[in-house]
């Protein structure tokens, strides 16, 4: 047995998708760099003749317009000031992208009346179920909806997760996921609702504790410097994933967050859980306060361990960046005194 057979043993599931997604996203660079990126097959291509992406010169709409680019498409950006002309630019397309504000999605859908039948609608909006819901009632042809689960910062496709609810004739919109595939995207295929209940906890639960989190810290007026001066290095990671979310768009962590009316009602379970829990510090009830503890862990099962070896790695990978970083700023700095 060579020493990588022995290396790939010692891997846990984790670490192979991790690995596997490293690989993935360095295929795809060489491939860029080579001009050698996969094309979509002549048979496809005769299908997607042109792709129109709705609000295209966005942050993701350009990624996606880059991404179509790559493999050949014929790709037009529909803007604000272009509705004019909409409909000369849509009736040919073989793929419309609705890639704008989540407050404006269904508004824009309801004015896609002249696709044609077997033109394919997609959106890549964070919610689903409405969106999905007006596409189908809009448009009598292929329907898609899409999650992508990254930011428009990512520099390759290649390992990031996107969501798919197939709603209608999913056979014609069958070279859409291929070429998603053929970049090395993680797909995940779900209804429009199972997509949205999940989302109440990976998105908009998660994203309102985190405003909550940072309103309080605001308005206890915290010393940040100070408490980063005596953080551990995981508060400090937590702290930095608050501080992340209110240096972008409070538009869209407010459309997230208000988009469903029914998370409201899990929003109010998640306090009354947190207000019996207080309630065991306030009555310095520890022996409950263990038990709920130990009946969470046991909810997690394996998946406890596994997320603590996750995170234990990422903090070293953080320490790591840190470590650099604070070494280039002395040597900026001891070069500005020379």
């Amino acid at each position: 047995m060579s020493a990588e057979d022995i290396c790939l043993d010692q891997l846990s599931l984790a670490d192979l998708e991790k690995l596997q997604q490293k690989v993935l996203a360095r295929k795809a660079e060489l491939e860029l760099s080579s001009g050698t990126t996969n094309k979509i097959s002549p048979s496809a291509s005769e299908q997607i003749q042109k792709v129109v992406v709705i609000g295209g010169e966005g942050q993701l709409g350009q990624f996606f317009c880059r991404l179509f680019n790559e493999s050949g498409c014929d790709v037009t950006s529909l803007e604000k000031q272009d509705w004019a002309d909409a409909e000369q630019i849509l009736k040919s397309a073989n793929l419309v992208l609705v890639a704008v504000p989540i407050h404006v999605t269904e508004s824009i859908i309801n004015r896609l009346t002249m696709l044609s039948a077997d033109c394919v609608l997609a959106d890549i909006t964070s919610i689903k179920t409405i969106p999905v819901e007006t596409m189908l009632k809009v448009h009598p042809g292929p329907v898609v909806g899409l999650h992508p689960m990254f930011g428009p910062g990512v520099e390759s496709i290649s390992g990031q997760t996107v969501v798919v609810c197939q709603a209608r004739m999913a056979a014609h919109s069958s070279w859409l996921i291929e070429l998603l595939n053929s970049y090395g995207a993680k797909l995940v295929k779900v209804t429009a609702a199972e997509h949205d209940q999940t989302m109440a906890f990976v998105q908009v639960l998660r994203h309102f504790s985190t405003v909550v989190y940072g309103c309080h810290l605001a308005e206890e007026s915290v010393d940040i410097e100070q408490v980063l001066s005596m953080s551990s290095p995981i508060y400090r990671l937590e702290l930095a994933m608050v501080g992340r979310l209110f240096a972008q768009s409070s538009d869209l962590y407010t459309e997230i967050i208000f988009a469903n009316p029914q998370n409201v009602g899990m929003m109010k379970r998640y306090i009354e859980r947190y207000t019996r829990l207080l309630s065991l510090v306030e009555t310095n009830d520890k022996k409950r306060f263990k038990r709920e503890f130990a009946t969470t862990r046991h909810w997690f099962g394996k998946y406890a361990e596994q997320f603590l070896d996750e995170s234990s790695k990422l903090l070293s990978q953080a320490r790591l960046t840190r470590s650099s970083e604070d070494n280039k700023s002395d040597q900026v700095k001891e070069s500005n005194n020379d």
